[in-house]
């Protein structure tokens, strides 16, 4: 089960990171997928999210192949999660965003628990060395 959820949460952060990149380097793209609307400002905030975005997903999977667990990394890469599910419900809910954004939420949702339940299982081991996938 362990080893599972190991590769789940991979998969989550390399999704993470390239989902992030693609907002990074196309944020009107993402936006008009979402339903959103598009203007330079809005544009520019959403790079800069996806520029985020990028960087956890990379962090994650970094810590996921390092010689170390790295509970830390794994924490705040939940609370990113479960904060970027909370600001794309409001964002629905606050008609920024269709309906549809709330898949993106949900995922998110999912993959904030999942990293909180993959932090739990690991939480009284030793470091330990990996290979990914």
């Amino acid at each position: 089960m362990k080893q599972l959820l190991y590769r789940i949460v991979a998969v989550i952060a390399a999704l993470t990171l390239l989902s992030g990149l693609g907002q990074l380097l196309m944020p009107g793209l993402v936006l008009r997928l979402i339903g959103a609307e598009a203007t330079p400002t809005s544009l520019h905030l959403f790079s800069i999210v996806g520029m985020f975005m990028a960087l956890f997903g990379g962090m994650v999977l970094h810590a996921l192949v390092s010689a170390r667990h790295h509970r830390i990394v794994l924490l705040w890469a939940a609370l990113q999660k479960l904060g970027a599910f909370a600001a794309v419900t409001l964002g629905v809910a606050n008609d920024l965003f269709s309906p549809l954004a709330m898949a993106v939420a949900f995922f998110d949702l999912a993959s904030g628990l999942l990293l909180i339940a993959y932090l739990l299982m690991i939480r009284h081991e030793p470091e330990r060395n990996v290979q990914l996938l």
